[in-house]
């Protein structure tokens, strides 16, 4: 999810913002296949560290740390991991980037995994399967009504901060985040691959193409977290 990290919209042509050039066709490819390519690197690699055992150290060591300092350093690194993949020219650092927040990815998540696959078998696969189709009903809302999204920018950089502050005052105070502040953060996941569909059709330079799928794939991925959330609480109930 990043909400300001591509070039200077200006510097894009205004026949390219809104056309399907060929230019733009081969950009929209790119992203694509750099979005699925992290989804099965980020599959890969869960169930390597599952099936190694890998998962029980990680999840044991982090289940023990304050929750706020794992937060706090994952946003960190995906704040750094997009500024980069989406400013800087060197198109190996982009990747490098692209790398490193696949991995942050990969290691906040597998907490969550650990207790859905201990507590709740089968939602895993359910939750990724409700992800996926909401993502592919999103994307084809903005292709299919190609309507610029980016006003919603605003309003996801505020409810985002409220996000946050909501997170941090459920560790500090001991209060739990109930169903609905899933539902909130699924609706806010929508609206972020929304945002970030409609800037890779209109706005996005042809040549970042990488720093588009770190945005894209960052709201997929909010979206997979609470969907999986989400159905972990109602069959607790």
């Amino acid at each position: 999810m990043s909400y300001d990290n591509y070039a200077d919209v200006s510097d894009v042509p205004e026949k390219e913002q809104y056309g399907l050039s060929t230019e733009r066709q081969t950009f929209l490819a790119r992203v694509y296949g750099h979005v699925f390519g992290a989804m099965i690197a980020f599959v890969v690699l869960q169930v390597i560290l599952f099936k190694t055992g890998m998962a029980d150290q990680i999840a044991g060591s982090m289940l023990s740390v304050n929750w706020l300092v794992i937060l706090g350093g994952f946003m960190v690194v995906g704040w750094l991991a997009s500024m980069v993949a989406a400013r800087v020219e060197s198109l190996p650092m982009q990747y490098l980037a692209f790398g490193v927040y696949i991995v942050a990815e990969v290691l906040i998540f597998v907490p969550l995994l650990y207790i859905a696959q201990a507590t709740a078998p089968g939602v895993i696969g359910s939750a990724g399967l409700v992800t996926l189709l909401g993502f592919g009903a999103l994307t084809g809302i903005v292709f299919y009504t190609r309507k610029d999204f980016s006003f919603l920018k605003p309003l996801l950089m505020f409810l985002g901060i409220l996000a946050v502050i909501g997170i941090i005052a459920s560790v500090l105070l001991g209060f739990t985040l109930g169903v609905w502040f899933s539902v909130a953060m699924i609706a806010l996941a929508g609206g972020c691959i929304l945002y970030e569909t409609s800037n890779i059709l209109h706005h996005y330079p042809t040549s970042r193409y990488v720093g588009a799928a770190l945005g894209l794939f960052a709201s997929v991925a909010l979206l997979f977290w609470y969907v999986l959330r989400l159905f972990m609480s109602l069959q607790d109930d």
